[in-house]
């Protein structure tokens, strides 16, 4: 490491991301599998909004939430991996100061925010299916914007404190950050004063913006599937359950990724670093990928309209 890196600074000039240490080697092979899933977010997010503004039968609260989830997915790959590839081909691995505190804002908003859609969308199931009779009534067109509002609002106050905590520190250690991107604690971790109001505020963030969230979708499903077991017949169960079912595997490849990283982050201390940075990796490229997989494949009307869209264009 060289002596610049060393020196005391109150704020530096910029940092250095390193990209994956330990794998500099395979940075090209590994940027093929992180191409292919930005490319695949990419052309099933946009189809997913193409979709649900092209059929006027689909302007309802649940492809609304799926509109605001498949925006919020597109911003999250695309805040992260145009750095990240530029660090693979072309070793440019220095990012400016207020730059790399920019790309941490925007990277834990938009995770934020799009925990919250996932809770509106369980919110969505719940009215459809315990409450169908009064669904239109409940969710209205402005019940939606205010919920979508409220989703925003909340990614963006929750984070906000980040940079400019960021900001106050001294970073007297280093500037290289051993990561791909400019991720919260991997920021906090060069500063050499008492951080621990970030770290704290850290998990706080973490409880109110996924802990918080995974309890309503809990108690959402729950009265759900109460609901769903009482219905008379099994045809008219497995349809409610089908109903769900999309919702329910997106959750999944959100919550999971970002709980085996928590998990990895706070008790694997012997796992590698380039470890850790692959699975931070995981959670900000799998879910933009899977989630229009899973509704293009799980959800009717979505694959309906889908087929006729290929079927049109080739006749």
């Amino acid at each position: 490491m060289s002596d610049s890196n060393k020196t005391d600074f109150t704020n530096p000039t910029t940092f250095i991301l390193l990209g994956i240490p330990g794998l500099e080697p395979v940075h090209v092979l590994i940027s093929i599998p992180f191409c292919t899933m930005y490319t695949i977010a990419i052309l099933g997010n946009f189809t997913i909004l193409f979709i649900v503004k092209r059929e006027p039968s689909l302007h309802r609260p649940m492809y609304y939430f799926l509109s605001m989830l498949a925006i919020t997915d597109l911003l999250l790959s695309t805040s992260t991996l145009p750095k990240t590839l530029s660090i693979f081909w072309f070793n440019s691995r220095e990012i400016d100061f207020s730059a790399c505190l920019t790309q941490m804002f925007f990277i834990h908003s938009f995770f934020v925010m799009e925990s919250g859609i996932l809770v509106a969308m369980a919110l969505d199931r719940y009215v459809a299916i315990c409450h169908p009779l009064r669904y239109s009534t409940i969710l209205t067109n402005t019940l939606v914007a205010k919920i979508g509002l409220a989703v925003v609002l909340r990614g963006i106050m929750v984070i906000l404190p980040y940079p400019f905590l960021a900001r106050r520190w001294s970073y007297c250690r280093t500037n290289i950050i051993p990561h791909t991107y400019c991720e919260h604690m991997a920021v906090v971790k060069l500063a050499c004063t008492y951080t621990h109001v970030s770290t704290y505020y850290g998990l706080f963030v973490l409880f109110c913006g996924g802990g918080l969230d995974v309890i309503f979708i809990t108690v959402s499903y729950t009265q759900i599937l109460r609901a769903i077991f009482i219905l008379p017949t099994k045809d008219a169960r497995l349809k409610a359950l089908g109903t769900c079912s999309s919702h329910f595997c997106a959750i999944l490849a959100f919550h999971i990724p970002v709980l085996f990283s928590s998990l990895t982050y706070q008790f694997g201390h012997n796992v590698p670093l380039h470890f850790h940075v692959l699975i931070a990796n995981v959670y900000l490229r799998v879910p933009p990928m899977l989630h229009p997989i899973i509704y293009g494949v799980r959800t009717k009307q979505i694959r309906d309209r889908l087929l006729r869209l290929f079927t049109q264009k080739g006749t």
